[in-house]
């Protein structure tokens, strides 16, 4: 992943002393005890452990308040921010894959609040990440996202930036995913596609997955065994 990025890196054995123009060590968390270095990131995660170490070499090792950003849709935008500084921008897979992603990077950074920005569009994925982030983080506010995409190259990582900067409502309490019927007609039309017109999931499965409560391929899978009954 380094050499994909074009970052300078040496790869060391624990017995050797790490050289001077080293600004941190990526270890494992079962090797850890093993570095004998001031600054270390200890991840399984490769991607994790890339965006936790850029984190480090930007010189803070403890932030006030972390603000997360998410720009809400099917494969979400999500940004990190540390006291005003962003620590990385991405586009995540899922709506539930916020939460994991955020979870495992508060875990490797110290910090003293953790606090959620959320687009209000997409309400039904809206909903989804802020159900999936509720137990994540300390507060959830819902920001006006109206104007915060941009052209460029990521634009759901640039908008979830913007959104992580603005101050939004605080929600006293998770909301409840609630599909449209539009969303559940659109799903049965997707798992015709992803079957091969051979399966047209029902009504009820296509919320579950419109709720994030099943994968689509879980859901064709159900949906054939109720067929072949």
């Amino acid at each position: 992943m380094l050499k994909d990025h074009h970052e300078p890196f040496v790869a060391l054995d624990f017995d050797e002393d790490v050289p001077i123009n080293v600004g941190v060590v990526v270890t494992t968390r079962e090797e850890r005890p093993k570095v004998r270095f001031h600054r270390v990131v200890a991840e399984n995660s490769p991607a994790m452990a890339y965006k936790l170490a850029h984190s480090r070499l930007k010189g803070r090792e403890r932030f006030d308040t972390m603000v997360v950003g998410i720009d809400p849709g099917r494969r979400p935008g999500l940004a990190i921010i540390g006291d005003g500084r962003v620590l990385f921008a991405e586009t995540v897979g899922s709506p539930e894959a916020v939460a994991d992603e955020v979870a495992r990077f508060s875990q490797g950074v110290t910090h003293e609040r953790l606090l959620a920005r959320v687009g209000h569009g997409d309400p039904t994925n809206r909903d989804r990440v802020i159900r999936s982030l509720w137990n994540v983080v300390d507060d959830v506010e819902v920001v006006d996202e109206r104007g915060t995409t941009r052209r460029t190259e990521e634009p759901d990582a640039d908008a979830a930036i913007t959104i992580a900067l603005s101050a939004g409502v605080r929600l006293p309490f998770p909301p409840k995913v609630e599909p449209t019927a539009g969303e559940i007609r659109d799903i049965q039309r997707q798992s015709r596609i992803e079957s091969g017109g051979k399966i047209t999931i029902s009504a009820d499965l296509a919320e579950a997955v419109a709720r994030g409560d099943l994968t689509l391929p879980d859901a064709l899978a159900t949906q054939g065994r109720r067929s072949s009954r």
